[in-house]
Order: C-alpha cells, then structure tokens, then sequence
C-alpha cells in the first residue's frame, strides 16, 4: 500500500508546473510593486527575498487621497493552461484578505481575479482558473470568467477599503 501512495503522491507533484519558486537564490527583479500612488494615494508596498528564501510582499494600506490598494505583479512568458487547470499557492499571511490576480495578455486593461483568505499559518491554496473573474479599477466586467488557453502575469493585491499593515510571505506559486 505504501508504493501505490508514492506512485499516487509523485503523481500529483509532477502533473504540477512551476510558476514561481522562491528560494535563496531566486531572482525577483521581475516581480513590481503597483501603489494607489499612481492614482495619488499613499499606500506602500515592498517586495523582497527574506533571508531563508521567501518572497516578502509588505506593507501599509492608506485610504489617504482615495487610495486603498497595494499591489505586486510579475510578467512571465506564455504558459499554457486549459479550463481545468488551478493555481496552488503555498503561503502564510496575515489573517487578511487578498486578491490573487492574473492576465491572459499583459495588454489587457482588466485582470481576473480571486480573493482568498489567510489564516497567519502555512497554507496551500488552491483557485480554480474558471472560477476568476474579470475586473477594473475594483468593479466587475461583463465578461466571462477565465476560459483562455494561456496566462502570462500574476499578482497579488490587497486592497480591503481599510487602511492596514500588511505581510504576505510566499512560497512557491503551481499550475495544477
């Protein structure tokens, strides 16, 4: 019985790509901050490589000058995906909300999105591609949910109409 769990476990794994890993040695000068300072907020957020190699995404969250929202986005080359495929986070937050978002083109004004919850401990967190939802600027579009072939950004954003300090750690990001 213990061979058929290894063969099933491996299984799962390998059925999983990498969308990002974090590490002591992982280079994330492709991953950018996007403040409400844009828009002339006063909302900051940082990103960075933590000693024990994960990446930092932190913060305060200011409703200042109608802001309210931090963001850090990484653009990357064409993956496939298909109406079945999930996004796996493994991460530990703060006990907020956030929003993990992606695009299928990084032209496209909107994003899809979807909010998850975190509970302060280690977490994996899996969302549905065909469950996100298309927004902008916060509010929902009338267009379908995601059914595209291929996605080349994500993010993550918090942006909970409140001002608060925030810390995301993460892990590793998988398509399933």
């Amino acid at each position: 019985m213990n061979y058929l769990m290894g063969i099933i476990i491996l299984t799962v794994f390998m059925n999983r790509q990498i969308i990002f890993d974090f590490n002591k040695n992982a280079n994330i000068q492709g991953w950018k901050i996007v403040d409400d300072a844009v828009m002339g907020g006063e909302s900051s957020g940082t990103f960075k490589l933590s000693p024990d190699g994960h990446g930092v995404f932190e913060g305060s969250v200011s409703l200042e000058n109608n802001g309210g929202f931090s963001m850090v986005r990484y653009p990357f080359d064409k993956i496939k995906v298909n109406k079945d495929n999930k996004i796996i986070l493994k991460l530990r937050g703060d006990g907020k909300k956030y929003q993990l978002r992606i695009k299928d083109n990084s032209s496209n004004y909107y994003w899809y999105i979807s909010a998850f919850a975190t509970s302060g401990a280690w977490q994996e967190i899996e969302i549905p591609l065909k469950d996100m939802y298309p927004s902008f600027r916060g509010k929902k579009m009338d267009l379908p949910d995601f059914s595209q072939n291929h996605i080349e950004e994500i993010a993550f954003l918090i942006g909970n109409k409140k001002s608060e300090k925030f810390k995301l750690i993460i892990d590793k990001i998988e398509l399933k």
